[in-house]
């Protein structure tokens, strides 16, 4: 399978620079996976459309503030980004300029609040940084640090905490599980109420997500690994469900590739942690997941050819192209779809 086979044609005005005023006002394209008919509602209306006994999966991995911008002992401005924990104060990290980063190379941020010095060049050029500071190294970091948008988003984000979901509480991600932006705290009470089970799983989202796929070929392509967890209680409730002949409705990308990494054959879930590289495209035999919610993701993408394995690419892509004719908004702050 090509990596053309995911090509269409998407207009850069409608890749959505800023969130709407308010969470739950974007559009929600219904796509039935088994015909291909398409129904346009409102993300609000979302009860309307989830039933009794379904069971609704949100990742509440929190975004860093993972955009570090200082200097370097040796003179000149350093911008750091912060990509994935490893222990002792060691990040993995990319950093701008990179030649002006070396081994040895000591950084300061915040007028000195926070030191590190770089420790060795790894895959991809990626950096290892060792930092240094008084206290917990999060409060330094909502302190100095910036949110990491994602690089099409050229608009400065007001309000932080917009490009976080309202029920994040795990710290770890370098980009936002954005199909959960669109849910407020009332929508969610209301979900619950009807008798939708809601439950929880973290997987922290690297920059992965955004890495282009180069290969023509699909299946030569490799997924960067994400670290996850299943709690216990949202593995009981999910394999409940799919016993009860409930739904399994996965909040995002990054839900359905934990689930599916940790499913058995018989749909059901095991508790646990570890991570995960799985890449999900046209052929794959879902285990667990039953319906996405989802947003509108760029051409070619993972993240396009995982919404095709769900609902078939003639349906995904017959889909896209009306979304760009009715002008939906694309991407991380854009809307979203909901596929049954």
């Amino acid at each position: 399978m090509k990596k053309s086979d995911f090509y269409f044609e998407l207009p850069a005005e409608l890749i959505a620079q800023t969130p709407l005023d308010r969470r739950d006002a974007s559009r929600l394209m219904i796509l039935n996976k088994d015909t291909g008919e398409i129904k346009h509602r409102h993300f609000y209306e979302l009860p309307e459309i989830l039933r009794e006994g379904d069971c609704l999966v949100l990742n509440d991995s929190r975004v860093l503030p993972a955009r570090l911008f200082g200097n370097r002992k040796s003179g000149g401005m350093v911008e750091v980004l912060l990509l994935r924990e490893l222990g002792d104060d060691k990040w993995e990290c990319l950093t701008r300029p990179g030649r002006k980063t070396r081994p040895g190379a000591e950084l300061s941020f915040g007028d000195g609040e926070l030191s590190a010095v770089v420790q060795e060049v790894v895959s991809d050029g990626n950096r290892i940084i060792e930092f240094k500071y008084d206290g917990i190294f999060l409060e330094v970091l909502e302190r100095l640090g910036r949110m990491p948008l994602p690089p099409y988003i050229k608009a400065e984000l007001q309000d932080k905490e917009r490009y976080q979901t309202v029920y994040s509480r795990e710290p770890g991600s370098a980009a936002a599980p954005t199909a959960g932006l669109h849910f407020t705290k009332p929508l969610l009470e209301k979900i619950s109420g009807m008798g939708v089970n809601v439950c929880f799983i973290t997987l922290h989202v690297g920059l992965g997500t955004f890495r282009p796929v180069k290969e023509d070929e699909i299946t030569e392509h490799e997924m960067h690994s994400e670290f996850c967890i299943i709690p216990e209680e949202t593995a009981r409730m999910i394999t409940q469900t799919k016993r009860d002949g409930g739904r399994v409705v996965c909040v995002g990308t990054t839900s359905c590739r934990t689930l599916e990494s940790f499913a058995n054959d018989d749909g059901s879930i095991k508790a646990g942690s570890g991570w995960t590289d799985i890449f999900i495209y046209p052929g794959y035999r879902f285990k667990c997941v039953d319906a996405l919610v989802t947003n509108f993701h760029l051409p070619e993408s993972t993240l396009i050819m995982l919404v095709s394995a769900i609902a078939g690419r003639e349906n995904v892509l017959a889909a896209y192209r009306e979304a760009v004719e009715e002008r939906y908004r694309f991407f991380s702050f854009g809307d979203a779809m909901f596929v049954e």
